[in-house]
């Protein structure tokens, strides 16, 4: 069952244009010219109740304007949403009880105060009754961990310590759908890892759906099980994690350091970079087995470090925008 439902969606804004020069100048202020930039272009989707999505695009690309028509902060321009059967943006109020959103550079916690206090607060903005709501605080401290920091100033907590009050935060009145904005930006591997098995069981336990928006491909293999990529406030991609992993994901990229000089033969290796006691390899998964690559490189040497990464997501992006504006083309470069 679909529970967002987005048709033909389209956003502009006004943006006012600055003359040069003295005439110009006051010319732009008694008579100011305007110029519309298309945010979203027409864009249409749905999503199931229980899914959890990657809404996902560079930078510009419209993704965060969607997610604020989708939670009535913004009026669109033009096209149809419906989310959990309300229009955002006539039932803004009646829609806030039921969906929680998370903006990784904006804070709903407030900064002077610890977390508790935010929390009571948001109890009696979404009128929980108290009994429930010590109940729920309760529950919440001892699924994210967040016991010990419940008397701390957000102020002195670390990015991670936060996100997971946020992310806590957010879920207090148990929303049906969780918009999650860039939820890992900024946090170490470890942590990052800590936020995703959350929001994993946030999903698996409560049932609820999660909307991701999120530059990072771990994020987006580990945890959805659909992407829909935008660029250019278009949609270009709304395809299934297992065939974007199989079609654009399975490039890896192995930097590793041995403790001495090394000497390399190309051989079927694709050697990206080569330097006395480094290498950069590339490995095409799909045409390789990455374990097999690990074992002729850790044969040459005593190895000191290694790091296997993905792609730039921008670039994968990138690279799917132009095979649909192109028409296809053989392999990402």
């Amino acid at each position: 069952m679909s529970i967002i439902k987005v048709g033909n969606l389209c956003k502009t804004f006004k943006v006012k244009t600055k003359d040069e020069g003295l005439k110009g100048s006051l010319r732009s202020i008694f008579s100011p010219s305007f110029r519309d930039i298309q945010a979203v272009n027409n864009i249409s989707f749905e999503v199931e109740k229980g899914e959890i999505l990657a809404f996902i695009g560079p930078n510009g690309a419209g993704k965060s304007t969607t997610i604020k028509m989708m939670t009535g902060i913004l009026q669109p321009s033009s096209g149809t949403i419906q989310v959990l059967g309300l229009d955002p943006t006539k039932q803004r109020k009646e829609l806030s009880y039921k969906i929680g959103t998370v903006f990784g550079q904006k804070s709903q916690l407030w900064f002077h105060l610890p977390p508790l206090d935010s929390f009571n607060l948001l109890g009696s903005i979404y009128e929980i009754d108290k009994v429930k709501l010590k109940k729920r605080i309760d529950f919440l401290k001892e699924v994210f961990e967040i016991e010990e920091l419940m008397d701390v100033p957000v102020r002195k907590l670390s990015l991670g310590q936060r996100i997971r009050c946020e992310i806590a935060a957010s879920i207090l009145h148990e929303p049906e759908i969780i918009f999650l904005d860039e939820p890992t930006i900024g946090l170490d591997v470890v942590v990052k890892q800590n936020i995703r098995e959350l929001i994993l069981r946030l999903n698996r336990e409560e049932k609820t759906t999660i909307f991701l928006t999120s530059h990072d491909a771990g994020d987006i293999e580990q945890l959805c099980k659909r992407a829909i990529i935008i660029n250019h406030g278009e949609v270009v991609l709304n395809e299934s994690i297992k065939k974007l992993k199989h079609d654009y994901l399975n490039k890896k990229v192995i930097s590793i350091k041995y403790n001495e000089p090394v000497n390399v033969e190309k051989g079927d290796l694709n050697i990206l970079k080569h330097k006395a006691d480094s290498l950069k390899v590339q490995v095409d998964t799909s045409k390789q087995d990455i374990e097999e690559v690990l074992e002729k490189l850790i044969k040459l040497g005593k190895v000191d470090d290694i790091v296997i990464s993905d792609p730039p997501l921008e670039e994968i992006i990138s690279f799917i925008y132009r095979q649909s504006k192109e028409g296809g083309i053989d392999e990402m470069v």
